[in-house]
């Protein structure tokens, strides 16, 4: 993988504290895609919750079609649909439709569902997810290929069910499956040809795995007659830059608490462990400081994975909104660049100036005394 080819993004739950105005909430977010594409970011992933008052997004298709008529180049997708919440043909034909309405930059980010307190109240027994969402992933390629199908299942029926019409992306809009520490999401990745979205990669839990799975993918890929893309494993990571390591800790303090406390209620053990905000950085799940220390974060990742096509952002609100915004710049501005090789140039020639001032000084001087006497003869005088 060539560090050159690397993508950025930004993941939005999104996370809110239930103290805030939703509606603004919500409004932010749409402003925080509008910064993102200003910025360069490649895309943005969105995600899908129906419970706990703290992610409040339920439909990423609804906030895709808003996002779509501000943009007009960065990638938006779905982070992710939990499939066994819906019939698969109506994810198929949202996905189609937000793929012609968008022109292709949509892309179906897909999941079994991450809150159990979501699964209770649809009434699905949690047991269930990974393989229905198996079964609706089939589905749901199936249907984006233009193929009629009958199929009945425990939980859905189709009855020579197809697309109204036929993606606007061909053969189809990029499919990732998202994956957090167990095999399960790998497999599947290899074995449909899929992207990984690794979503738990910042835990210490989830790093642990991150070759293990993706070697996963690869074997299971090779045995599908596949070939696994790199440029397509993504990686969630948590961080927050500011000038000095001091201002980063300081912006952090106005939500990480009750981030932290939100966390800790979807699990005891928190989803970057417990404790406050230095217990979190000091075993390195998450970044709170400069852009050198972001670059170092990102090279532990890169030997640890052997290389990923993708860096996305999660948009965990710790600090207020503009420092925020001012955090994804700094990203783009020293960390991307450096990380990537992207300024061997100008440091090599930016260097040899200065290696060559004095001779480069020197000549200059000699050609303007030489310009002075052709005009004005050797006194330099009228």
């Amino acid at each position: 993988m060539d560090k050159h080819r690397l993508r950025t993004g930004l993941f939005i739950p999104p996370h809110h504290p239930v103290d805030e105005d939703p509606t603004l909430c919500i409004q932010r977010d749409l402003e925080l895609v509008e910064w993102g594409e200003k910025l360069g970011y490649d895309e943005v992933w969105i995600g899908e919750h129906h419970s706990s008052g703290y992610e409040l997004i339920a439909s990423p298709e609804i906030f895709i079609a808003a996002a779509a008529e501000r943009t007009k180049r960065i990638m938006l997708g779905t982070g992710v649909v939990s499939l066994p919440y819906h019939h698969p043909l109506l994810v198929a034909d949202r996905i189609v439709q937000l793929d012609h309405q968008t022109r292709g930059r949509v892309m179906l980010g897909i999941g079994p569902g991450a809150l159990v307190s979501d699964a209770a109240m649809l009434g699905i027994d949690p047991d269930t997810q990974r393989d229905r969402m198996e079964e609706s992933l089939e589905i749901i390629l199936r249907l984006f290929a233009g193929e009629t199908i009958t199929h009945k299942s425990d939980w859905f029926e189709m009855v020579n069910g197809r697309l109204n019409y036929l993606p606007y992306t061909r053969p189809r809009p990029h499919v990732a499956i998202a994956n957090a520490f167990s095999p399960n999401g790998a497999w599947l990745a290899g074995k449909h040809g899929l992207g990984l979205l690794c979503l738990a990669a910042s835990s210490i839990a989830g790093y642990d795995v991150l070759d293990v799975n993706w070697k996963v993918a690869e074997k299971t890929a090779a045995e599908h007659g596949r070939t696994m893309d790199r440029g397509d494993f993504r990686l969630v990571l948590y961080m927050h830059l500011a000038p000095t390591r001091e201002e980063a800790f300081q912006n952090v303090r106005f939500g990480f608490d009750k981030w932290q406390e939100y966390t800790l209620g979807v699990n005891p053990k928190g989803l970057l462990g417990t404790g406050g905000v230095e217990d979190v950085v000091g075993r390195g799940a998450a970044v709170v400081g400069t852009p050198d220390d972001a670059i170092a974060y990102l090279e532990k990742y890169w030997d640890k994975t052997g290389g990923f096509g993708t860096v996305l952002l999660q948009t965990i609100n710790w600090a207020n909104f503009e420092k925020s915004k001012s955090s994804y710049e700094l990203f783009m501005r020293y960390v991307v660049p450096k990380f990537a090789g992207r300024l061997q140039m100008q440091e090599e020639n930016y260097a040899w100036l200065r290696a060559n001032t004095p001779k480069f000084s020197a000549q200059a001087g000699s050609a303007s005394k030489k310009a002075t006497e052709k005009r004005l003869g050797p006194s330099g005088k009228l």
